[in-house]
């Protein structure tokens, strides 16, 4: 067999292992890129969208939040192909230096171009390296663990949340600024720039990365069989139960966008962008995450076993909970009043702890879950779940615009349905949870020693 300079297996230790900063490092880069373009998105296709001619040809609010959410929805369709790729054929480390060079492109393509092209292909190229890097980065996160390290893995996935909201919270205050500021080219320029420092950063960890080999055919088999397919199978039941709430979530980005407009800006003497107000979520990401590991989630487990699936059914309680704000908000806007942006924030509040509870808890339990040659396709599959939530915003959005743009269900009415559809799959998910029996797999260690 050809010798390789790589760790294919995690070495037998307690300690943090050494490729874990950067893969945090490049996360946050690559985060900071991604939110930064979708902070303005919305908002540069009403406001600042030119025609080949050069003159503005700008888009309604409705048609806007399609095109966003058919964005975000390709973006986690595609880390099915993802998978497929990393875990049949190129490996992790391989696919994610690769898709991220495409990922690097379409920026570059949505920089240079302020038409509906250069839309149109930066996002299809955006939707490609972003969308098939997904599972293999979150999955190559447990990957560098192993049974001897293994209780550190629940802290360092919350560390790689953590990481993600970071490199978000900096770039959503920084881009409206920017797109207000120095127009749309600067706005996307400077997160042009982070993907690609995101792909050197990832690049120089090469050596330090456990490099789990692509399974071949025998990722094949073990998805095939009846072990594979019975994880997938269960797996998959959650996911269809999470995806509403990713069909509330995402809105913090459009229908949430749009509804700043409206509102009294000024927060503590600052006269705030409407996109800004996005930026409280990853900071209060940053605040909750080690509040509930280090305080909410021991004290709730001092009253009853708070196993995963019980942690995601709460948070998708508290999601419902968090669309009755902008409900309450569009109601007094509909009245003539101006509602303040601290409103809005009550509404990040409640909604950012219900991701915690949702979101960290579902990729650290999609991991522990997988087969241990299913770990990118089972983050896959997770990923699918916030695909099918944005695809089915995207057709409500479809669906309710008439003829002249208008909408159909506009002002309390629309977050109303939505809080509905939350509170419903949350009472159903209760009894899906109650059934399911779960089985953990982690990588077996190694030598220590680069494979042979």
């Amino acid at each position: 067999m050809t010798k390789t300079k790589y760790l294919t297996a995690p070495i037998p230790s307690k300690k943090v292992p050494k490729g874990i900063p950067y893969i945090l490092f490049n996360e946050m880069a690559e985060r900071f890129a991604f939110y930064g373009m979708t902070a303005v998105l919305v908002l540069y296709m009403t406001t600042q969208l030119k025609g080949p001619d050069g003159t503005l040809d700008l888009m309604g609010q409705t048609e806007a939040m399609r095109w966003f959410h058919l964005f975000k929805s390709a973006v986690y369709f595609l880390p099915i192909l993802g998978a497929l790729i990393s875990d049949i054929w190129l490996g992790k480390y391989r696919t994610i230096l690769c898709f991220c060079l495409i990922y690097c492109v379409g920026f570059l393509a949505l920089t240079g171009d302020d038409t509906r092209l250069g839309l149109a292909v930066g996002l299809a190229l955006m939707a490609v390296g972003g969308g098939v890097i997904k599972p293999c980065v979150s999955a190559n996160v447990g990957d560098q663990f192993g049974k001897m390290n293994q209780h550190l893995l629940s802290k360092f996935y919350g560390w790689f949340y953590f990481a993600i909201n970071l490199g978000a919270g900096i770039s959503m205050a920084l881009c409206p600024w920017l797109r207000v500021k120095y127009g749309p080219r600067i706005a996307f320029g400077i997160p042009s720039a982070f993907m690609l420092i995101a792909t050197v950063a990832f690049w120089l960890g090469r050596a330090k990365f456990v490099h789990v080999p692509s399974g071949g055919i025998g990722f094949v088999k073990e998805t095939l069989s009846g072990e594979g397919l019975r994880a997938l199978g269960k797996l998959c039941i959650i996911y269809v139960f999470i995806a509403p709430f990713w069909a509330l979530f995402d809105q913090s980005q459009s229908s949430w966008v749009l509804q700043a407009t409206k509102m009294n800006l000024n927060f503590f003497g600052v006269k705030l962008l409407p996109e800004q107000p996005q930026s409280f979520n990853p900071f209060l990401v940053m605040i909750m995450i080690p509040l509930f590991y280090y305080c909410i989630y021991p004290a709730m487990n001092k009253v009853f076993r708070l196993t995963p699936l019980r942690k995601i059914s709460f948070g998708m309680f508290v999601a419902a909970l968090s669309f009755i704000v902008p409900a309450w908000i569009e109601k007094q806007i509909q009245a003539g009043y101006t509602p303040h942006i601290g409103w809005q924030l009550l509404a990040y509040v409640i909604l950012t702890a219900g991701e915690v509870m949702v979101s960290v808890t579902c990729l650290e339990f999609s991991y522990t879950q997988a087969p241990k040659r299913m770990k990118s396709f089972i983050q896959a599959a997770f990923l699918l779940s916030i695909s099918l939530g944005n695809a089915f915003t995207a057709g409500v959005n479809w669906f309710i615009e008439n003829a002249d743009g208008t909408s159909e269900l506009s002002g309390p009415s629309y977050y109303w349905f939505f809080v509905i559809v939350m509170s419903v799959t949350a009472v159903i998910f209760i009894f899906v949870a109650a059934g399911y029996r779960e089985k953990t797999y982690i990588q077996d260690e190694g030598t220590g020693e680069p494979a042979g």
